[in-house]
């Protein structure tokens, strides 16, 4: 659980500075992304996700917890 929440306050803490910091980039992004189809945006979605699991699956290896 404790491991959750940690997940999720990052991803808090991490999107919250981008819109404190730049949020002009939000809107060119949002912008960029209404030009993509459906499918890449799933694709994009794909990718993101199999990168997150990536990354804890090498932050639980330098841990030691796998």
């Amino acid at each position: 659980m404790i491991y959750l929440l940690t997940g999720l306050g990052l991803v808090l803490l991490i999107e919250g500075l981008v819109y404190a910091l730049a949020p002009s980039l939000i809107e060119t992004l949002l912008a960029a992304m209404r030009d993509l189809s459906l499918q890449q945006r799933r694709i994009m979605g794909f990718i993101a996700m199999l990168s997150g699991v990536g990354f804890l699956w090498i932050a639980g290896l330098l841990s030691g917890q796998l």
